[in-house]
């Protein structure tokens, strides 16, 4: 009986998932591909400089009293004009370019997270919405679907950033500019995982399990959400991954364009948009290293998300 208890514990339940998971197909696949585990590693000093910044930033650049006007546009410190305590230089208003990066990536990260998030969200229930119950709300909800996709995202990121703005007070816009941004992408980008959420729905609902819950009376909501939803998950992780490298490609544009996060908190896509003022008068480190650490970081994510996605389709195993 105590052998039994034991076995049966969380504790034990976890290593059991653990080692299940170190002796699968998807961790086999992973240690095989060296391109995959060096973006992968790329990934984690990413996430872990931006969510550690105020820890491991050389720098505090949202601190204006230890801002200095004279260490302006310095270069980088291998440069003969550098200086140590700024690596890779500073930018117009003195600020340490590797510290400012580690912020911005930190603003461009959570935008990214939480606008997937809400496209999640609002996708995956009209996807099980539309897949399960069919009929004219299937066409309402698909029809809606293939209306947007007749437009560029950023378009339509664009259009809802300019609607949200335009009903908000002047003096919230940079208070709410965060909000409004991850409502512009996350309302932009619904459109996949709903089409896609739908589509595994209508193949899951014609199973012996679904229809022996209908059998024995199970309400159609809790069908959905018990049964059907965690059997098509999978195809949604995938997506959500490659969605979060778009995500946060579109918050760097519209930040670029000047619609994004204010420039009291700068991302990526803001740090770019001041460095490219300079570029063409000498300070190429003020734009060339935040978009290097972009391009770094959405490729990282994308050879994550593509890895991802063979690693969890069983035809390519």
């Amino acid at each position: 009986m105590a052998e039994t208890e034991i076995l049966s514990s969380p504790g034990a339940r976890l290593v059991d998932v653990v080692r299940r998971f170190f002796e699968g197909d998807v961790f086999y696949s992973f240690r095989r591909s060296p391109v995959v585990i060096v973006a992968f590693a790329v990934t984690v000093i990413f996430f872990l400089g931006a969510f550690l910044a105020p820890w491991l930033a050389p720098h505090n650049t949202f601190d204006a009293a230890t801002l200095n006007l004279l260490d302006a546009f310095k270069p980088p410190a291998w440069k003969a004009d550098g200086d140590r305590s700024f690596p890779i230089g500073t930018d117009d208003q003195g600020r340490d370019v590797l510290s400012t990066i580690m912020y911005g990536m930190r603003v461009s990260l959570l935008v990214g997270f939480c606008s997937v998030a809400l496209a999640l969200a609002i996708g995956v229930t009209l996807g099980l919405l539309s897949g399960y119950i069919g009929g004219a709300l299937d066409a309402l909800i698909m029809r809606v679907a293939d209306v947007q996709l007749s437009f560029p995202a950023i378009l339509v990121a664009l259009l809802i950033d300019g609607l949200a703005r335009s009903f908000l007070p002047r003096s919230m816009h940079e208070e709410l500019a965060i909000y409004v941004l991850v409502l512009a992408i996350g309302a932009s980008n619904w459109v996949q995982f709903a089409r896609t959420m739908r589509g595994s729905v209508m193949v899951e609902k014609g199973r012996e399990y679904v229809q022996a819950a209908r059998v024995i009376g199970i309400h159609p909501a809790m069908i959905m959400v018990r049964h059907v939803l965690p059997n098509v998950t999978g195809p949604v992780l995938v997506i959500a991954t490659l969605a979060l490298a778009v995500a946060i490609l579109t918050e760097a544009t519209l930040s670029f364009l000047g619609v994004g996060v204010p420039p009291t908190q700068p991302s990526l896509g803001t740090l770019i948009r001041i460095g490219n003022n300079f570029l063409f008068s000498g300070e190429w480190w003020m734009t060339i290293f935040p978009g290097a650490a972009l391009v770094l970081l959405v490729l990282a994510v994308n050879l994550l998300g593509d890895w991802l996605r063979d690693a969890l389709n069983p035809k390519l195993r």
